[in-house]
């Protein structure tokens, strides 16, 4: 049996918004790509070029942890959720999984270790981090389509000023992360 000898890097985006999901990536990089990096010190547009390279000369998958299951289990067991079914979704199963953050997941398919920065330090990372952060977007972007009032185009579900307003105008809608402040004030639950 032939001895695997690549290694896999997991991120995640959209711990902190206020609705939308939790999306995770693995990457396994084929070829070296110029200009990696922790996708939230890239542009928009370099992360989406990034992103459409990464797309193309890589391996990865993708999971998603959606808002009823961030109020279900809390926000960090859905992202570890999230990262078990990006590893999953890889479809290979590589020697070492690499994370980003200060822990990993359970049940992940080969050993995992994490690191503390790690989006901007392992090249693997950081296309992980870029890649879950623009199906988070384009996902946003999306939801903005079905509920204009909110705005999500702009500010993907965080808790910008304008969100915070559409909010208190309208109540949260299907997509919004119940167990978050501002959902949880009496005039929501």
């Amino acid at each position: 049996m032939e001895k695997r000898h690549t290694i896999a890097g997991i991120d995640e985006a959209g711990r902190g918004p206020l609705a939308g999901p939790v999306v995770a990536a693995a990457v396994i990089l084929r070829e070296s790509i110029d200009g990696l990096n922790d996708s939230k010190k890239l542009s928009e547009k370099r992360r989406i070029a990034l992103a459409h390279e990464i797309r193309e000369t890589a391996l990865f998958g993708v999971g998603i942890a959606e808002p009823e299951e961030i109020d279900r289990i809390n926000i960090l067991q859905a992202t570890m959720t999230a990262m078990r079914r990006a590893a999953v979704n890889l479809g290979e199963v590589p020697a070492e999984f690499l994370i980003d953050g200060n822990r990993t997941p359970d049940h992940l398919p080969a050993p995992a270790r994490f690191i503390i920065g790690g989006d901007a330090l392992e090249p693997g990372i950081s296309a992980a981090s870029i890649v879950a952060k623009t199906v988070r977007d384009d996902l946003m972007i999306r939801a903005a389509e079905r509920w204009p009032a909110y705005g999500f185009e702009g500010h993907k579900g965080y808790g910008a000023r304008t969100h915070l307003d559409a909010i208190a105008t309208h109540g949260p809608c299907p997509i919004h992360r119940m167990s978050f402040s501002p959902m949880r004030q009496p005039a929501f639950v």
